[in-house]
């Protein structure tokens, strides 16, 4: 069974998955008119040929069955379904409240499918099949297309907020210039607001809300799958990966009251019920997908080679432990065993978020031995240290790669800002959020942040206070740069970038929530070019496969002792690894690299 849309001799074949279904019909759109086509049933599926239908062809689907929301049915024929297989879409998804109301017809705002071309592979850039496809010598570079493009002077206006502007010569030259081994896309696949931010006026600016996972945003990629190619080719050329960050744990249909899109009205036992029949909730968005399902588990597949296939270099998994779930976390669930065993996925690096809000939902070292891991144990321990109140022994640990946690060698991706939280120069001004822009009366957002403020919250016109958190984002740079395996840096942050305190911007499609390139600190930005200099030049240092040399001393050249490395008041040390020499000085708030 090939699902989807897939050519057939003089058309197009239609199948779709709809277990519980009395009967589906495949929707044809030529302009506004609609056609509607019986489809037969095969087992769980329903499938249908169309002679004449082919590439361009607009369509969706509506299903007929109970409706018996109680007991996890919404089949409603008044709903226009987006084929869950769909790799084009004609339009992005808006939030409107009939899409939840049973009766009332969607076909005018719910986006229509795109009977595709053929998938022809991108262009792969070449590397050595004994190298890593993303170097650890080079930073992992974490950026929302939209807001990283929609204020760069240099970027044509029309352009602006586009996958194409990331290909745009300027925006390469920054990211060569830092030293980027790879882009990390936040969600590029079409995603729908959540239903309370429209009357707040306020809509998702991250797209940590998908409906579908393969079809691409028509908004960030109106040149659909081609744009994305050819950025691909264009960053390959440059010697800049890219991986995309994947959303498989829910879908943007919420909980029982959300909008009925795709699954939920196809299939709605890709989701995970409880004995009760409610929706099972582990991502804190309403539902969660049963990768226990050998359906969803075929859909996730389907979703990364479709991508693998124009040349992506590697997967972020959003709250990854869902993945494996059924009920419970595996370490050894099926869907790794399916990825390693892939011919076109098994070379692709895949990095897991750990955790999730489910039972026994932090899972930091369980992913498979050839996957990295998001490390907030980095992110929490490196913050304690320089806000004053962590060990040295601590900060050492995660400087290597966090051994107690990975072993060796190491599969860390050590962080110290992520999209979700603080921005690093907003770590070192505030104490406390400031999310009143989201609506939320300051509730939503992470309450601690290990950060601090230097004695004012918020921006400050003394010399005293703007010097020492300079200082302070110099210190955190530098030991990000100077830490052992796979490092990541979110856009943004080598020069400053603030969001005047909101630590959970996801609603800010606006100035809080995009990359003011007009204001930068090209004196930090430089700084951090220094440091992905002295990186990148020293790759045995920091590769996690070469086994470390290090010696430890004192800040004033003894070699370190248990009694040093416990003492409260250490003030410090000085790394020495494999020629590379790392100072440590807590007091002055500097780490200097040599």
């Amino acid at each position: 069974m090939t699902p989807g849309a897939s050519a057939c001799p003089g058309g197009t074949r239609f199948a779709v998955r709809a277990r519980d279904a009395a009967a589906v019909w495949l929707c044809l759109f030529d302009g506004a008119d609609e056609r509607r086509v019986a489809m037969r049933r095969a087992g769980d599926w329903f499938v249908v040929e169309v002679p004449g239908a082919g590439p361009g062809q607009r369509y969706g689907y509506r299903a007929e069955g109970d409706w018996a929301p109680d007991e996890g049915r919404w089949f409603d024929p008044a709903k226009l379904l987006v084929d869950p297989y769909a790799v084009e879409l004609d339009r992005r998804f808006r939030y409107d409240p009939i899409l939840s109301h049973y009766g009332a017809d969607t076909a005018a705002i719910v986006p229509r499918a795109i009977v595709p071309r053929a998938i022809v592979p991108g262009p792969m850039r070449p590397v050595p099949a004994e190298a890593p496809r993303i170097d650890p010598a080079r930073p992992i570079y974490e950026l929302n297309v939209r807001g990283f493009t929609m204020l760069h002077p240099d970027v044509p206006e029309a352009q602006r907020g586009t996958i194409a502007a990331l290909a745009h010569p300027s925006v390469v030259a920054h990211l060569t210039k830092i030293g980027v081994g790879a882009v990390e896309l936040m969600p590029i696949v079409a995603w729908i607001d959540e239903r309370h931010l429209p009357p707040l006026g306020l809509s998702n600016a991250w797209g940590y809300n998908p409906v579908v996972p393969m079809a691409i945003d028509p908004g960030l990629a109106p040149g659909g799958i081609d744009e994305l190619r050819e950025t691909i080719a264009t960053l390959h050329a440059a010697g800049i990966g890219v991986i995309l960050d994947l959303v498989f744990n829910h879908t943007g249909e919420g909980d029982r009251d959300g909008p009925i899109l795709s699954l939920r009205g196809l299939d709605n036992r890709s989701h995970a019920h409880a004995p009760d029949g409610s929706l099972i909730n582990d991502t804190g968005t309403g539902n969660t997908l049963d990768a226990g399902d050998a359906g969803v588990r075929d859909l996730i597949l389907a979703s990364l080679r479709h991508f693998a296939a124009l040349g992506v270099d590697g997967f972020r998994f959003d709250l990854a432990p869902v993945i494996a779930r059924s009920p419970g976390f595996a370490r050894d669930a099926p869907i790794f065993a399916a990825i390693a065993g892939d011919p076109l996925l098994a070379d692709r690096v895949m990095i897991a978020e750990p955790w999730d809000i489910g039972p026994g939902g932090y899972q930091l070292g369980n992913f498979p031995a050839d996957w990295l891991e998001w490390n907030d144990r980095y992110r929490d321990d490196v913050r304690r240290f320089w806000r004053g109140d962590g060990g040295a022994a601590t900060l050492a640990t995660r400087l290597m790669g966090s051994g107690d946690i990975f072993g060796s060698p190491t599969r860390s991706v050590g962080f110290l800002a992520a999209h979700d939280g603080f921005t690093l120069a907003d770590l070192v001004s505030h104490v406390d959020r400031h999310n009143h822009a989201n609506g939320e009366d300051n509730r939503d957002g992470h309450g601690d942040n290990l950060s601090w403020n230097h004695g004012v919250e918020g921006p400050s016109d003394d010399p005293a206070i703007v010097t020492a958190r300079d200082a302070d984002l110099r210190a955190l740079l530098a030991t990000l740069f100077a830490t052992r395996g796979h490092i990541q840096l979110t856009a943004g942050d080598e020069f400053g970038r603030s969001q005047r305190g909101n630590n959970n911007a996801y609603a800010q499609d606006n100035a809080i929530g995009r990359v003011d390139w007009t204001a930068r600190d090209v004196a930090l930005e430089e700084h951090v070019a220094e440091l992905a200099a002295w990186r990148r030049a020293r790759p045995a240092v920091f590769d996690p496969a070469i086994p470390d040399r290090a010696t430890w001393l004192t800040l004033d050249g003894q070699a370190m002792t248990p009694g040093h490395w416990e003492a409260p008041d250490c003030p410090g040390f000085e790394l020495r690894l494999d020629g590379a020499t790392i100072r440590i000085d807590r007091p002055a708030r500097q780490v200097t690299p040599g």
